[in-house]
């Protein structure tokens, strides 16, 4: 398999942890056994941002029953929410008004925190996990939002025997001590899991069509192109969601290509280093989608 030769080689050479699911959309009836490839895929993981997905289909489900109306205006100021966050609405310095639907727009798109934390706020988190455990991810649970997460990071650094600054330059491998890091503890779910609610999107299954429809939109729009993306020549179309916290480094999404193969695909990284830029960490990701797309559909991955 071409997937577990790349495992094997990138966490030898980076020492990485792998965990990382694939799934052929399209391939579960007539050939079930070859659907889908993994390593560690029912372990669970820290989604850092990846949590987001699960809020965006419920967000799109609320959209598309009118319970939220999609062009309700929100209003927010500069201290409104405040959250951790180098993009979006956490950089803003003036008041904004924003509809619900692009609130959900710039929570995925360029993965802002404080838009996140408007959206739960709304949604309820509890409404979340019962949504999740309806689709049958029962270990898909969001303790809590962008602000619960690194609230919760700051007071166990600040716990410990000397305590450590949340914003200090000694923080780095104090993180891994934290709630945050833990994946008993926080925002968490499975590769399995995640590929399971992509395809429910991309398949419109146990879901409203139109709610689907919204959420692959809105995926398809993520600025960021350093990690699945680089895996696949032009033509072929990525949609997915990005996370990085301190040693942890993710993508999933959803990859079609011109011939109308689509796989569903999840890589979470355990990475050596708490450094937010980690190209070679970005690399991984793109090495290890490529490699499990090209096992599910028989081909050498594309080299780049």
């Amino acid at each position: 398999m071409i997937l577990d030769t790349a495992i094997e080689r990138l966490e030898d050479e980076l020492g990485i942890t792998c965990f990382v699911h694939a799934r052929d959309l399209d391939r579960r009836l007539r050939e079930p056994d070859s659907a889908a490839v993994g390593v560690r895929e029912d372990e669970p993981v820290v989604t850092a941002s990846v949590f987001k997905l699960p809020v965006l289909v419920e967000a799109c489900i609320r959209m598309s029953t009118g319970e939220v109306p999609a062009e309700r205006r929100i209003v927010l100021g500069p201290e409104d929410f405040p959250v951790e966050g180098s993009t979006g609405l956490a950089v803003f310095s003036d008041a904004v008004s924003v509809s619900f639907r692009d609130l959900c727009l710039s929570m995925m798109t360029v993965s802002d925190n404080r838009a996140t934390d408007v959206v739960m706020d709304i949604l309820g988190r509890a409404r979340v996990n019962a949504r999740m455990r309806e689709l049958g991810l029962t270990s898909t649970v969001i303790e809590g939002d962008c602000r619960h997460l690194f609230d919760t990071a700051a007071a166990d650094l600040a716990d410990l025997d000397p305590p450590v600054a949340y914003d200090s330059a000694d923080a780095g491998a104090h993180w891994l001590k934290t709630r945050t890091l833990d994946p008993g503890r926080t925002n968490r779910s499975t590769p399995a899991e995640t590929t399971t609610l992509l395809a429910a999107l991309w398949r419109d299954e146990g879901l409203p069509a139109s709610a689907c429809a919204e959420a692959r939109r809105i995926l398809g729009l993520q600025v960021w192109s350093h990690r699945l993306r680089r895996g696949f020549s032009d033509e072929v179309t990525v949609s997915g969601k990005t996370g990085t916290l301190p040693y942890i480094r993710n993508e999933a999404g959803v990859v079609e290509f011109p011939d109308g193969g689509r796989y569903a695909v999840a890589v979470f990284l355990r990475t050596p280093s708490p450094r937010s830029i980690g190209p070679r960490f970005d690399d991984a990701i793109t090495d290890l989608a490529a490699a499990a797309v090209a096992d599910l559909r028989s081909v050498r991955p594309l080299t780049r």
